[in-house]
């Protein structure tokens, strides 16, 4: 009897322990910019090496020859990345970095078709100002980006209308970023005796 108890007491220690290493409080806003800047910078890398691969399986010469192939092509590869990693594990390469990790309301792992909505509907981060920039007719480079910059911040800052301090979207998928480092256990003891024995 005593045997066949043991396990499901050792699974019950570890699922607490995932979830002791996780705070249901969202993060500082702060926090989350500047994962979602360092987000940027690696998926420019990410972009690059999928338009190269577009490029090559299509024999496109131009850059302007195939753009709206390209661009849906990248949205395809873009899901794929966030969907797969939020699935597995919750975080994204910038958010291990910056402790932040997604979760369900109740604190579990995402499913992969709930982590394909929430990258849908991560776009509004951008779609509001591309639409006033194309309703506006804005050719510069610096004031499209400026819009878009502007827009960014702007969704963030609605964040601070809910009470626990959630974008919209998440909201609206029902997911959560909380706080989140790795669990104690999963580091080696510094109290190890490392002297030699006889």
């Amino acid at each position: 009897m005593t045997g066949r108890s043991q396990p499901k007491a050792g699974a019950a220690s570890e699922k607490s322990t995932d979830l002791a290493a996780i705070s249901m409080q969202a993060p500082p806003l702060s926090r989350r910019l500047a994962a979602f800047v360092y987000e940027g910078v690696l998926l420019f890398g990410v972009t690059m090496a999928a338009g190269y691969a577009y490029a090559s399986l299509t024999q496109q010469r131009h850059a302007l020859t195939g753009k709206a192939g390209l661009q849906a092509f990248l949205f395809v590869v873009l899901a794929i990345y966030f969907s797969w990693f939020w699935s597995r594990g919750g975080q994204t390469v910038a958010m291990k970095a910056w402790h932040i990790r997604l979760v369900r309301l109740d604190g579990r792992a995402v499913p992969q078709g709930q982590a394909l909505l929430r990258y849908v509907l991560a776009w509004l981060w951008f779609m509001p100002a591309l639409a006033a920039a194309y309703s506006a007719k804005l050719q510069g480079s610096a004031a499209v980006s400026g819009l878009v910059i502007a827009g960014v911040l702007a969704y963030a800052g609605l964040a601070w209308l809910r009470p626990d301090r959630q974008f919209w979207h998440d909201a609206v998928c029902r997911t959560r970023l909380v706080n989140w480092r790795p669990s104690p256990t999963n580091k080696a003891p510094d109290s190890l005796d490392k002297r030699p024995h006889a």
